[in-house]
């Protein structure tokens, strides 16, 4: 008798097969948003093949028919992983993998501690939000640890990659996770310093913390983990530290700092990492020259150290690392040629040498480059000749020598994968062929801006997918004709013809047959046409600084309009009232035209204008009530129209206003009735000028300007601009629109294009105001420009001026200001122009500083002033005591003694009670003097008395 027996594998227990189709069916599969072609749990069925041990991504224990790993990664899952899954049933897993599917912003729940037997959990690119939970860090068994929350964005490009985890204490997280070799949280907000007790997980082989808001000292015990072959603790800025000079023990393959507060020297002994094939800390803080040692590191492939404070010759060194396919040593402080260092790095695919300060020629060895697929030279000193041999490079598909000053004749029709090329500011021209309609395929980005060109080059016509053409200062002149646009007519979105010679458009076009066109610059060049209308998908719409005639009308065709500038030119007409329902226009600069009519009324809620510019036309009528509604005004300028109001006292409730110059118009009035309240607490501009209010200076308004009490820095180069950035649904342009106005400035009018941010000005001149000034004025202390000149103030200048301590320039002529000029005011160092003239001033000018630097005029026509710079010599000497002529000049000179009666009558006082201090003293000379000629004084006073 045979006994045949059969070893069958187990099948899946049924309790676990059931826990899985549960979670199958508490997800959705959405291919459509990962574009994914299959989905894992497709094949899980409980029909035909019941044993889930056979689907796919399970994996069960062929001993006991557990399911021990489950990899659902880049399944296309959609929905909600709640506490109550049945996952936390398959108590013997030991790998769980949902990396890379969408979790809809829901949070980690707790009940993973349950899963005791884990080793490897993988959780990234979840889209999850809230806390991660601490039982998870009850899995002492972890080897492997991602909660990674970043995106794959080729497989899932419509999730939102910002993370929502937070993990508020890591040090606590991690402490009995000791048998971890990867561990990867990045993306996981910590607020918190580094966690130091990793230097103690001696089996670690790839740390991960990227972006988790880290700071504090980064422990230098870490870069000696015996293990460790990856450390990636980029875009921590705050997380200081430095690369220790050690002997390196470990294996060390690759080691990211990059967007760190590193700073410090590279140690020599970096040489010794012989294994590592990746280094970046680009955006750190590192400096001094490179140690030769880096010539050590055969195996590296990817090097990146731009952006730090590197000098020196770039090193020889270099042509040594062979291996290398990716090396970028932008913006360094290098200075020397390019040189022939890279000749033998033949595997290189992305050389980035952008702002390294080279200057010389372009060396000829870019011919052995053949993989190149980009080559970065711009925003260097490079002189010359391009050489020839870069348009051998058939494998490049970017190529930027933008600034710089090369010079000669451009050769693209090799380069068929060409996709960026930037070309500005050099001196080029282009080579041409008959047979040109198959070149450029794949170009889609073109910057030829500043290149002395004279004409549009004829290869624009066969690009087929060009979406981002610069030809801004140059000088080509004429019509911009229609072929231009033959072959990228679909695709063209960002177009900039600005600053050239352009007189209109060829075959007298005035629309633009462009689709998609998100951005058009034909500002400052010479076109006499009517407005062109602009496409329903135009975002930035800059036709400003022409000769544009007719009426602005069709800018209504504009729906998706964020800035309209057509500053400039003489277009007529109303403004259409279409300008205050496109609720996506942020900045509107119509001014320096001849406009008329009044402002449109309909601004309804949700406004979103931030500038208005108006300026220089005929406008009429009041200011409308409905610009109430736009909240994010920021930039409001209707100077030199006919406006007729008073002053408009809703402008306060917009309290985002920055700059309000209402100058040079007909309105009227007092700004402050009793009951008055403003809120301009962040202007910083603020011209009244050439109007007629009256009444007194409004004590209110000016206290309400807070960010004129603050102090700012004068020494940033920051700029005023609206925070209007000019993206649409079809390109991001990153633009922010900047204010230009034209300002008095130290009695000149002056154009800003750029308005600095700590500029602060309040010009009321030229109106009816009256009364005196006020002594609050003194606390706007970051106040540069005060001019309150041609009115009819009186009263005295208050002394509390002098707390304005950045003030350049004040102007009080033209009003009726009596008493002396404070002596404080001397302290202001920065005033450089200071005018009291034409007033009812007395006493002396104050001495040094930047007084013994204004001129006459700044003191004329104020009879009762003295000295320096007026001719007229001050006669006190201390406070009022009269200063005696000599002997010589009252002998003969009786005339020049005229003197009013009140002062004779405080001589003869002073002249007494010295009199009596030197009765018991010697009388000189010079004492006799003095009593005579007190004596002649009294009998003068007495004779005029009788008169």
């Amino acid at each position: 008798m045979t006994i045949h027996t059969t070893l069958s594998k187990p099948l899946c227990h049924p309790d676990e097969s059931s826990a899985l189709m549960e979670f199958k069916q508490s997800f959705k599969t959405n291919r459509a948003a990962f574009h994914c072609v299959y989905t894992k749990v497709e094949s899980w069925s409980l029909d035909g093949h019941g044993d889930c041990c056979s689907w796919d991504g399970v994996e069960c224990s062929e001993a006991t028919g557990h399911v021990t790993s489950l990899d659902l990664s880049h399944s296309c899952l959609f929905g909600t992983l709640s506490s109550n899954t049945s996952l936390f049933r398959l108590l013997h897993l030991e790998s769980l993998n949902l990396a890379s599917n969408d979790f809809n912003s829901s949070s980690i729940p707790y009940g993973f501690g349950n899963l005791s037997r884990l080793q490897y959990l993988n959780l990234s690119g979840l889209n999850m939000l809230g806390k991660v939970p601490l039982d998870i860090s009850r899995l002492s068994k972890l080897v492997s640890l991602d909660l990674n929350l970043g995106w794959d964005l080729e497989t899932s490009p419509d999730i939102d990659p910002s993370s929502g985890l937070e993990m508020p204490n890591i040090e606590n997280f991690v402490q009995n996770l000791t048998m971890l070799r990867e561990l990867d949280l990045s993306f996981i907000d910590m607020s918190s310093p580094f966690p130091h007790v990793l230097a103690n997980f001696s089996s670690l082989k790839s740390l991960k913390l990227f972006s988790c808001q880290l700071h504090g000292e980064f422990p230098v015990s870490i870069f000696q983990l015996p293990n460790l072959e990856a450390l990636d603790i980029s875009g921590n800025f705050n997380l200081s530290g430095y690369i220790p000079d050690l002997h390196w023990g470990n294996p060390l393959k690759s080691l990211s700092l990059r967007e760190t507060n590193f700073s410090g020297e590279i140690p020599i002994s970096i040489g010794n990492l012989v294994f590592l094939n990746e280094l970046s800390i680009e955006m750190c803080n590192f400096s001094s020259s490179l140690p030769t040692s880096m010539g050590n590191l055969s195996q590296l492939t990817y090097m990146d150290l731009s952006y730090n404070k590197f000098h020196g010759q770039i090193p020889a060194f270099f042509a040594n690392l062979t291996r290398l396919s990716y090396l970028s040593l932008e913006y360094n402080n290098f200075s020397s040629g390019i040189g022939h260092w890279f000749v033998n790095l033949v595997k290189l695919t992305h050389l980035k040498l952008a702002g390294c300060q080279l200057s010389g020629p372009i060396t000829s060895s870019f011919e052995n480059l053949t993989r190149l697929i980009s080559l970065e030279l711009c925003h260097n000193n490079l002189q010359g000749e391009i050489p020839y041999s870069l348009w051998e490079l058939k494998d490049l598909e970017i190529l930027d020598l933008s600034q710089n000053n090369l010079s000669g004749t451009v050769d693209l029709y090799k380069l068929k994968k060409l996709q960026i090329l930037g070309l500005s500011f050099n001196n080029i021209s282009f080579f041409s062929k008959a047979e040109i309609n198959a070149t450029l395929p794949k170009l889609s980005t073109l910057y030829l801006d500043s290149c002395n060109l004279h004409e549009f080059p004829k290869f624009l016509s066969y690009l087929s997918i060009l979406g981002w053409i610069n030809l801004s200062y140059n000088k080509i002149g004429g019509s911009i004709p229609m072929w231009m646009w033959n072959g990228s007519r679909e695709s063209l979105r960002y177009v900039d013809l600005s600053h050239n010679l352009l007189t209109g458009f060829g075959n007298n076009h005035t629309s633009l047959p462009l689709p998609e066109l998100a951005y058009l610059d034909i500002s400052s060049n010479r076109l006499k046409i009517e407005l062109p209308s602009p496409p329903p998908s135009m975002a930035y719409y800059n036709i400003s600084n022409n000769f544009l005639f007719g009426e602005i009308q069709s800018i209504c065709s504009g729906r998706s309009l964020i800035a309209v500038d057509l500053f400039n030119n003489s277009l007529n007409g109303t403004i259409p009232s279409c300008v205050g329902n496109i609720n996506t226009l942020s900045v509107l600069n119509i001014g320096k035209n001849k406009l008329e009519g009044m402002i449109p009324c309909a601004y309804p809620k949700g406004c979103v204008l931030k500038i208005i510019d108006l300026t220089e036309n005929q406008l009429q009528g009041p200011i409308p009530r409905s610009l109430a509604n736009c909240k994010m005004l920021e930039y409001l300028n209707l100077a030199h129209n006919q406006i007729l109001d008073g002053f408009p006292l809703w402008l306060s409730e917009l309290t985002e206003l920055k700059a309000i110059i209402l100058k040079s118009n007909k309105f009227h009035g007092p700004i402050e009735a009793y009951r008055s309240r403003f809120n301009f607490s962040n202007v910083h501009i603020m011209d009244l000028s050439y109007n007629s209010f009256s009444g007194e200076l409004p004590s209110k308004l000016l206290q309400s300007f807070h960010s004129m009490r603050a102090i700012v820095s004068q020494d940033q180069l920051e700029y005023m601009y609206s925070g209007a950035e000019i993206n649409s649904s079809s390109i991001y342009l990153g633009k922010d629109v900047e204010y230009e106005m034209e300002l008095m400035n130290k009695g000149i009018e002056r154009e800003y294009p750029k308005v600095p941010f700590a500029l602060m000005q309040i010009d009321v001149s030229n109106n009816k105001f009256e009364g005196h000034i006020p002594d609050l004025i003194g606390d706007l202390k970051s106040l540069v420009f005060l001019n309150l000149s041609n009115n009819a103030l009186t009263g005295s200048i208050p002394p509390s001026l002098a707390n304005l301590t950045f003030l350049e320039s004040l102007d009080l002529s033209r009003n009726k200001l009596s008493g002396e000029i404070p002596q404080e005011l001397a302290q202001l160092t920065f005033l450089s122009s200071f005018n009291i003239s034409d007033n009812q001033l007395s006493g002396r000018i104050p001495q040094g500083s930047q007084f013994n630097t204004f001129a006459i005029d700044s003191f004329a026509m104020n009879e009762g002033l003295c000295g320096s710079p007026l001719p007229k010599k001050c006669t006190t000497f201390g406070d009022n005591l009269p200063l005696p002529p000599s002997p010589q000049e009252v002998i003969g000179e009786e005339s020049q003694f005229n003197l009013d009666w009140k002062f004779v009558l405080i001589g003869i006082v002073v002249g007494f009670l010295i009199g009596v201090v030197l009765g018991n003293l010697i009388i000189d000379e010079k004492s006799r003097w003095f009593l005579h000629y007190s004596a002649r004084m009294a009998k003068k006073w007495k004779r005029s008395g009788r008169n």
